[in-house]
This record gives structure tokens, C-alpha cells and sequence, in this order.
């Protein structure tokens, strides 16, 4: 790593996608070479092993964006790999003390911020009831409409672009406009905080259902990374122990964040 103090202590990404027509790899690419961070941690489905099974798309952009996260290793970057589901198929390898060109991969970690606060960073989709064995074929199902929604969301844009308009989620706009969305992230967001709170942590920082967020619920430090499909979010820690959100927009490339401080 450069002499130089890197930007934030750590970032937190999750829900890239690679392999899949709906990740924004340039606009993550760019981001990640403008954001310095002494850790780096990959809030699982970086990669998408549920589509690539069905067919491969693999395009430079994606290729690029595993040489910059080994070349960050290379330079000191303390990267960790944690799975989600949809990079499920490693798993099953975690018992080899999984590492790849010095990142560490696995199924989930401790962190503790510079205020003293200790976090559980999980990928989210073991507090999914639709994850059960005999339920997956709903949340792959799922993830083909949900891919479906992309595809209109990417040429609806390309459209307001033309037009000089600003990037738009239609599958955000949905899911705040369904009362069963709303229900679900808040009940996924409600178990999140109530298994921290078991395992005496001060939070729980997690990916999964691309909605990112930093809030507090019942004590409990809920912060959720968000995705690189829809939001281009990251969640960020500086060097005075604050964590904040921070959104990338597609189109123009430019970085919004929204403060928060932590708990």
C-alpha cells in the first residue's frame, strides 16, 4: 500500500453480481479507485454462481474487476471474501482455509470499530426463510423476475439518459411502493438485530436484500451495504469511527453520501 493514509478505514460492498448483465463493474471500478480503504470486505454475492450456471457472461469490465481487487491485496488492502448465497458453491471448500491472491474467503466476520464496537458481517441469506432447502426454487425463481426488472430498468435508463434525465430504479420503486416488500426487509432486518443482540454484538453489518441502510433497532447498530445493480452503495468507516453510506450513481459516475454516525 501507498505511504499514504488510505481514505477510510474500511469499506464494506456487497451484492456486486459479477457474471450477470445488472452489475455496474465501471461504475464499482471507478469507485474503488478513488475510495483508498486499509480493509476492504466483499459482503457476499460478488460473484453470481446462479447465473453463470444457467449461461456465461463474462465481459471485460467484470475480469477487471478482480485484477483491481488483487492488485489492492498486492498493495496492502486487507481484503475478506464473506459468501452469500448466490457465491454459495464455495462453501462448501471453506474447510481449506480458503484464500485467493492473499484474500481471505469466508462464511462470515468480526470487526470492531474504532470506537469499541464489535460487529457480526454476514451476508444475510441464513436469516432468509425463503433460503430453506425446499424453498430455493421461490428464490430462484425470484432472482429470474428480479433479473427480468433489470433488463427494463437498464433500457428504460439508457432512454431517460437520452433525454437528460437521472438514473431511476424500477425495482427499488417497487419494492417501496409493495407492503409485502416493506414487510420482508423489515423483518429481515428485525432478526439481523435480534441475533446480534444474542451473540452480544453492538451490530450487524450485512448485503442480501440490495435495500442499504444504517439505523438502530432495539440498540443494535443495523447496517446493510445495499448492492452494485440498483443502488451502487458502499457503506463506509473514516478514520473518527463514523460510518456512512455512500451512493454511486450509475449514469454520471458521481459519489452522493448520506452520514451517519455510529452508534
Amino acid at each position: 500500500m501507498s505511504s499514504l493514509k488510505p481514505r477510510y478505514r474500511s469499506i464494506f460492498i456487497s451484492d456486486i453480481h459479477l457474471g450477470t448483465k445488472g452489475c455496474q463493474a465501471k461504475a464499482l471500478k471507478k469507485y474503488l479507485k478513488e475510495h483508498t480503504s486499509e480493509n476492504l470486505y466483499l459482503v457476499g454475492d460478488i460473484i453470481d454462481g446462479w447465473r453463470l450456471s444457467r449461461r456465461i457472461y463474462w465481459p471485460k469490465s467484470h475480469n477487471e474487476i478482480l485484477r483491481l481487487l488483487l492488485r489492492l491485496s498486492h498493495r496492502g488492502t486487507k481484503i475478506h471474501y464473506v459468501l452469500g448465497n448466490h457465491d454459495e458453491a464455495l462453501r462448501k471448500w471453506l474447510g481449506y482455509n480458503l484464500q485467493f491472491g492473499g484474500i481471505t474467503i469466508s462464511n462470515r466476520q468480526e470487526y470492531t470499530s474504532l470506537n469499541g464496537n464489535k460487529y457480526l458481517i454476514v451476508h444475510g441469506d441464513m436469516f432468509d426463510g425463503l433460503m430453506k432447502k425446499d424453498l430455493k426454487w421461490i428464490m430462484r425463481l425470484g432472482d429470474i423476475l428480479y433479473n427480468l426488472l433489470i433488463w427494463l430498468n437498464t433500457r428504460l435508463n439508457k432512454v431517460r439518459g437520452l433525454l437528460g434525465m437521472d438514473y431511476w430504479s424500477l425495482s427499488k420503486h417497487l419494492k417501496q411502493k409493495t407492503k409485502k416488500a416493506l414487510d420482508f426487509i423489515d423483518g429481515f432486518e428485525n432478526k439481523l438485530a435480534l441475533y446480534a443482540n444474542k451473540k452480544n454484538y453492538d451490530g450487524i453489518i450485512c448485503g442480501h436484500i440490495h435495500s442499504a441502510a444504517i439505523k438502530e433497532i432495539n440498540s443494535i447498530q443495523y447496517i446493510n451495504t445495499g448492492d452494485w445493480v440498483e443502488s451502487c452503495s458502499a457503506v463506509t468507516e473514516d478514520w473518527n469511527g463514523n460510518f456512512s453510506l455512500s451512493f454511486h450513481t450509475p449514469r454520471n459516475a458521481q459519489v452522493k453520501t448520506k452520514y451517519e454516525k455510529a452508534a
